[in-house]
């Protein structure tokens, strides 16, 4: 049997729990006399100004611990296990999964498959309702949770239980109107597949969802991404550029139509449909507050628009101290290159003494298809700048990276594709400061 309790694997140097004894390897029990299930009832259970909270310590003495505290104020502890619960799997088998096309032999968390509610909170992740019970619903109507993250394809119930494999994904949208009904705050995702849930299909979608505004907030349409593992799978094909220019309109008519309603233009198309509709970004009115940033929605916008503003803001100096051009190489994706190589045109420009390579690495390791930046792995990047003239450094975007490590999708180290290229490699984050000042060395 799984023992109550989870586990502190350390306390805050200054915080509460190290001040009422509490240490690492303590096992907490209950919160005013309950029992948590996870993080969430955790937070909910500490915010109040007086709290009991009961202790097993690692000899197995129990202390109940009466602590009067800030309303809201964290008690300093982190647990072993960070979501105080196990990660549910996901119970689809989607006919778009991208990990269904991943490579073999790569690292066993890379196949995964998510589809927890609580996720969606902590990490933005979006959910498909199937794996969420009536329990799940309660509590984060009690908790008043928001906003949850959906990924919807398409209402018509028969085909998104084609498209997720799993005959109770129909009846699984239903769970969206407690949401509505509850004003808990919602954004919804459409992962596009071209033949399967476009054109008619799409136009429905995006009328059905409408009837949440403004409960739901915004809906993003991405397409759908192919590697070149899909020996086996549904057969998808990608779109064209006149498909892309004719998701666009239809983007475009519903945003006409809503946002004189609403002040939301609701419905929102990924930067990859302007680029392969070779069409204009929008202007930075259009995504209402940027919304769905990690869908890719508006992303290139921002990055530029922060750009200009960084840029103006930069001293202009023709010359370096010594005379001499500094050499550097920028690294991108496919989709994003067009965009990274005139900001580095225009940084050349306003920096006399810079001399900027600006690379797009085509992804060899997932196929030509996937254009991210954020899939690119260490080996394309080694093999693809290997003999090039890097300069003095090489910039690479933050998104190539798994979160909080110098490791890349493909297990290779940032010290080891260093050694590979002999050149130093700095990581750069994602705004358009942050990439002005890592071209002049400012941070």
């Amino acid at each position: 049997m799984k023992k109550k309790g989870h586990i502190i694997k350390s306390t805050a140097q200054n915080g509460i729990a190290r001040e009422m004894g509490i240490e690492a390897g303590d096992r907490l029990l209950q919160i005013n006399g309950k029992e948590m299930e996870d993080v969430f009832d955790y937070e909910y259970l500490i915010q109040d100004e007086y709290i009991e909270v009961l202790i097993e310590k690692t000899d197995g003495e129990e202390w109940l611990l009466e602590i009067d505290k800030e309303y809201g104020e964290e008690l300093g502890v982190e647990f072993e296990n960070s979501f105080m619960d196990e990660y549910r799997s996901c119970c689809n088998k989607c006919i778009f999964c991208f990990i269904d096309q991943m490579p073999k032999g790569m690292r066993e968390t890379l196949y995964f498959k998510d589809d927890d509610s609580r996720l969606s909170f902590l990490q933005g992740n979006y959910v498909t309702l199937t794996n969420m019970s009536d329990h799940d619903i309660d509590r984060i109507i009690k908790y008043r949770l928001s906003p949850i993250n959906i990924s919807f394809q398409t209402t018509n119930p028969g085909l998104r239980c084609k498209m997720l494999n799993n005959r109770f994904a129909g009846e699984a949208l239903k769970k969206a109107d407690r949401f509505y009904d509850a004003g808990i705050t919602m954004n919804g995702q459409i992962v596009l597949c071209r033949g399967v849930n476009d054109r008619e299909e799409l136009e429905r979608t995006i009328s059905d969802l409408a009837g949440y505004l403004p409960v739901l907030e915004s809906v993003s349409v991405v397409p759908v991404g192919l590697s070149r593992y899909r020996e086996g799978l549904y057969p998808l094909e990608p779109f064209t550029k006149e498909d892309a220019r004719e998701v666009l309109e239809l983007i475009h008519r519903w945003q006409e139509k809503l946002y004189p309603l609403y002040g939301l233009h609701f419905i929102h198309a990924s930067d990859e449909w302007y680029i392969l509709a070779e069409e204009e970004l929008p202007e930075e009115e259009r995504y209402d507050g940027y919304l769905q940033l990690e869908n890719g929605v508006g992303m290139l916008r921002l990055l530029l628009n922060e750009f200009e503003e960084a840029l103006k803001e930069a001293e202009g100096n023709k010359e370096s101290d010594d005379g001499t051009k500094k050499v550097l190489s920028l690294v991108t994706g496919k989709l994003a290159y067009p965009y990274i190589l005139s900001m580095a045109e225009r940084m050349e420009k306003a920096f006399g003494f810079l001399r900027i390579n600006v690379f797009g690495i085509i992804n060899d390791f997932f196929g030509e298809r996937i254009t991210v930046s954020g899939l690119l792995t260490g080996q394309d990047i080694e093999k693809q700048l290997k003999g090039k003239e890097l300069g003095e450094r090489i910039l690479l975007p933050e998104n190539v990276l798994r979160s909080g490590e110098r490791v890349f999708l493909d297990d290779m180290t940032v010290e080891e594709l260093e050694k590979a290229l002999q050149v130093r490699v700095d990581i750069v984050k994602s705004s358009g400061r942050d990439f002005v000042n890592a071209i002049l060395g400012n941070s």
